[in-house]
């Protein structure tokens, strides 16, 4: 009677036990799957991905936009940057020769529509983005890949947007500068692909845009801020080198 009441509660202590390393295999397998699917990617660079809150190392940015998740085989066909869930540290992918395209001209008259922006001259950021769209205009692909060149024509046309809303809007300066943040986009993006031989730099000002849209490029080691100007002109950071 003794041995079977023995076995009895060895039995059940083997059940309880069972049923307890069940339910923590379950709530980790969960949670590991909660993990996976939370995973975000920076506005800016949608091929940059990680843990919310994780810096991106292109432009500084946030990651903040929700990825939907694919299967193992998806992932493994997609090459993408991966944040690291414990170090946050991102590695970028995908970046075609530098060499391939001059960007200067491009390149020198944002900065002139920067410029004008710092000094709260709505009506030459309007003649600077003019100067701009015809430099675009003018702009030849011949020397690139097919690659290359679908790269660049989709900068081009997101740019020309852009630019024209600052051009056709003198005397709207908090207009000209919201499109000019879409255009500072598009230019970092162009300098990443396409490189340039002037020095610049990225600046942010976490005070615009709800800290979300605040970059610009500028040829200076001084932050000079172009959405605010005169009312708080050297409100920012450099971020680093564009390269």
């Amino acid at each position: 009677m003794k041995k079977i009441l023995f076995l009895s509660l060895i039995a059940t202590f083997m059940t309880v036990s069972c049923n307890q390393k069940n339910k923590e295999e379950s709530t980790l397998n969960s949670d590991k799957t909660e993990k996976k699917a939370e995973l975000y990617s920076c506005p800016m660079h949608p091929e940059v991905t990680g843990v919310a809150g994780s810096e991106c190392p292109e432009c500084g940015m946030e990651l903040t936009e929700k990825v939907a998740q694919t299967n193992a085989a998806d992932n493994e066909a997609t090459p993408v940057a991966v944040a690291n869930e414990k170090s946050s540290a991102i590695t970028a992918t995908g970046n075609v020769s530098k060499t391939a395209f001059p960007t200067d001209a491009i390149v020198s008259n944002y900065l002139k529509v920067k410029n004008a922006l710092t000094k709260d001259d709505s009506n030459r950021a309007a003649a600077a983005a003019k100067e701009l769209i015809a430099t675009l205009n003018g702009s030849t692909t011949t020397s690139l890949d097919t690659k290359s060149k679908n790269k660049y024509n989709g900068f081009v046309a997101d740019a020309k947007a852009h630019v024209k809303h600052i051009g056709d809007n003198a005397g709207k300066i908090d207009h000209q500068r919201e499109y000019f943040s879409l255009l500072s986009q598009d230019v970092f993006g162009l300098i990443k692909t396409f490189g340039t031989k002037q020095t610049v730099y990225q600046d942010y000002c976490p005070m615009y845009g709800e800290g979300k849209t605040g970059y610009w490029i500028s040829e200076t080691k001084d932050v000079i801020n172009p959405y605010f100007g005169s009312e708080m002109l050297n409100c920012g950071r450099r971020i680093g080198a564009v390269k």
